[in-house]
């Protein structure tokens, strides 16, 4: 009996500590580990949200950008970091991807990081160099089945989100395609422009910009539905397509391990923060459509992701 109570009363102790260390949270700055070169859209899209929600929450959030292995390098530190809230993590859809990719990786997605708030989703659209003669995406399929294993396509490298895309519509669409790997997006988009390769499902924040200038020419969205930016550009599934669509999204992440009163601070924030009008606004102007999620809805789209790609990657014969 005695032992019992003896349990009780440290469990009790701890309980009120964690509540104690969350209601004085946060009181001293936060860093957010981006795991992506400087730039990409994985970088830009965060640090818009980033600046604000330090305003909101009233401490300064320092960003560090930890590039190397699809991510999960950077998302690692993140995932063994102290569980305190004062660490943090903005990650893409990649994360779902990594555990196929990386399978020796030091940290587990599902069970090392918790989920906290979910930015957006957007598209990526495949452009193509202006100097290809194909005008449309059917024109592009039929080329491609032709002359087999012509085709090369960019991505910022191996199990990165824009690769996957790539590789889900590569599948659906029958064909074959040399994959070249870079180290970042400018990379990529250079050697489209120059017609060094001949395709890149590229994030739409950064292809619109290129398109509107008539540097590339864009062929097809990645996305189940046009986007309103590019509404002559069809979707997978009207070229034809199953299963070939996908969305990137974009979200902040903890370790699993932080108090929840901590993450639910943390998303209430970042959900105001994302409802303001100007930040909307901005965001869009990125190509960023809202996906309003709670923790535990993001929780359950990372385990179902995780699961996809795994197979997707497995078919694609994908290894790093």
């Amino acid at each position: 009996m005695y032992k019992s109570l003896r349990v009780i009363c440290v469990l009790t102790s701890l309980f009120a500590a964690t509540a104690a260390h969350a209601e004085g949270w946060p009181s001293r700055l936060i860093k957010a580990t981006i795991p992506f070169g400087a730039g990409s859209a994985a970088d830009v899209v965060p640090r818009l949200v980033f600046e604000r929600l330090a305003a909101e929450l009233g401490q300064p959030i320092v960003i560090e950008n930890r590039a190397g292995a699809g991510g999960a390098l950077g998302s690692a530190l993140v995932a063994k970091a102290e569980p305190d809230g004062y660490s943090i993590l903005a990650q893409s859809s990649a994360l779902a991807i990594a555990p196929a990719i990386f399978p020796s990786a030091t940290f587990d997605v599902t069970r090392d990081l918790a989920s906290v708030l979910m930015i957006g989703s957007s598209a990526n659209v495949m452009i193509v160099p202006n100097a290809r003669p194909w005008k449309t995406i059917q024109d592009f399929i039929t080329d491609a089945r032709a002359k087999p294993g012509s085709i090369s396509f960019g991505s910022v490298g191996i199990g990165s989100a824009v690769h996957i895309s790539t590789e889900k519509f590569r599948i659906a669409a029958g064909i074959e395609a040399t994959h070249v790997p870079y180290r970042a997006g400018p990379e990529v988009i250079a050697d489209i422009i120059g017609g060094r390769i001949d395709l890149y499902f590229c994030p739409l924040s950064t292809a619109l910009p290129l398109i509107r200038d008539g540097q590339v020419r864009a062929l097809v969205v990645s996305t189940a539905k046009r986007v309103a930016d590019l509404p002559d550009v069809p979707t997978p599934v009207e070229t034809g397509l199953k299963d070939a669509d996908s969305a990137i999204w974009f979200g902040v992440f903890a370790p699993a391990k932080t108090p929840r009163d901590i993450v639910e601070r943390l998303h209430a924030a970042g959900a105001k923060v994302l409802t303001d009008p100007a930040m909307q606004a901005s965001l869009k102007k990125l190509g960023i459509e809202p996906m309003p999620m709670k923790p535990a809805e993001m929780d359950e789209l990372v385990k179902r992701e995780t699961a996809a790609n795994l197979e997707l990657i497995k078919a694609a014969g994908i290894k790093p």
